[in-house]
């Protein structure tokens, strides 16, 4: 699923449903989740076992992928990367920094948001646009999507400036095609020379789940 959504530089690894949940951690990392709930050491350990299993696909040999600042994966040096996981889902995608400069990807179970919660992620003009979409693909929940976008967007953004991005630091304009384009609200990234000001991303949606995805080019 995310796979269709990155260049062929890039290499992903899914899993469904409890696939991978039972994989062993490094002790470094068991240490992370051990006073977690079940169900976070389950997403834990299956979403680092689609990791290391794309390491291996790139010749690196699997390692314990740490956290960092803020929670942000640490990864081998080389490499850029991002997971996500959810209910029933969970995704690594990892590339090499010399063809890609950095990646976000996110996945969400396809239902609309809780009662609520659009104002705290959505800005107006973004809310408006959800309204246009909603009326030309009734079949997508946008408003779910337009959060995945973010969380994506956020994903690609922190390997590159160490700073946190709020949901209204990005202006999100979806379209129906698979395709958005995130208007950074903040000075952007320099990347390959040039300050970005916008990074564009695909999306799709099936087996129940919405997925986004950022890879952002070196030039």
């Amino acid at each position: 699923m995310i796979e269709e959504l990155l260049p062929d530089a890039v290499v992903t690894v899914e899993a469904y449903g409890h696939e991978d949940a039972d994989t062993p951690l490094y002790p470094e990392e068991a240490a992370l989740v051990a006073r977690a709930v079940a169900k976070r050491r389950r997403e834990f350990a299956a979403v680092r076992s689609c990791a290391r299993r794309a390491m291996e696909k790139l010749g690196v040999p699997p390692q314990p992928i740490l956290l960092g600042e803020r929670g942000a994966p640490r990864w081998p040096a080389g490499l850029a990367g991002s997971m996500t996981h959810c209910d029933g889902y969970c995704a690594a995608a990892l590339v090499r920094t010399g063809a890609i400069a950095s990646l976000g990807i996110d996945a969400e179970v396809h239902e609309s948001l809780p009662e609520g919660v659009l104002p705290s992620v959505a800005l107006p003009a973004e809310a408006d646009r959800l309204r246009g979409l909603t009326v030309e693909r009734p079949d997508i929940h946008w408003d779910r999507l337009l959060f995945s976008a973010k969380e994506s967007v956020y994903k690609a953004w922190f390997p590159l400036t160490g700073k946190w991005l709020d949901f209204m630091e990005a202006d999100i304009e979806l379209t129906a095609d698979g395709t958005f384009r995130a208007a950074l609200l903040v000075p952007g990234p320099w990347v390959g020379g040039r300050r970005l000001n916008h990074f564009d991303g695909r999306w799709t949606a099936g087996r129940g789940l919405i997925a986004t995805a950022i890879a952002l080019q070196h030039g």
